[in-house]
């Protein structure tokens, strides 16, 4: 592939926040790429930094929650048209009160119901994986 034609690939960790049965889906706001598609929070992973500790401080950034890490699912590399995304995916806990600072909303789902919002085309394998786990 040459230069003009590759694309931009970012690598994403994000959380799966369980609590009371239920999972935690944010919607990314109109002004974000991929507007108002719903998603597992999360964010780009800097360079020199681990999966974990990227995990932890964009949910504090975007959320102002900290986050336990309990487990993680397999990841995963979606093909968008301009851009390929490897989301690292990991099931959490979270404490303090959620504040959002980027997502227009969010919603607590049952795992069953998930599939039900309008995700992001990358996060849906990561929802298949997790029904699985």
């Amino acid at each position: 592939m040459n230069k003009s034609t590759s694309k931009r690939h970012v690598e994403v960790a994000c959380a799966i926040i369980e609590r009371d049965g239920l999972v935690l889906a944010a919607q990314r706001s109109a002004m974000m790429s991929l507007p108002l598609k719903w998603e597992f929070p999360g964010g780009k992973i800097d360079p020199g930094e681990s999966v974990e500790e990227c995990l932890k401080r964009e949910l504090m950034e975007e959320m102002g929650v900290e986050i336990a890490i309990k487990s993680r699912l397999p990841e995963h590399t979606h093909h968008y048209e301009t851009f390929s995304v490897t989301l690292h995916p990991f099931i959490s806990t979270y404490s303090g009160e959620i504040t959002l600072h980027e997502h227009a909303a969010i919603c607590w789902l049952k795992p069953e119901l998930l599939q039900t919002l309008d995700w992001a085309e990358a996060d849906l394998p990561v929802i298949a994986n997790y029904l699985k786990s």
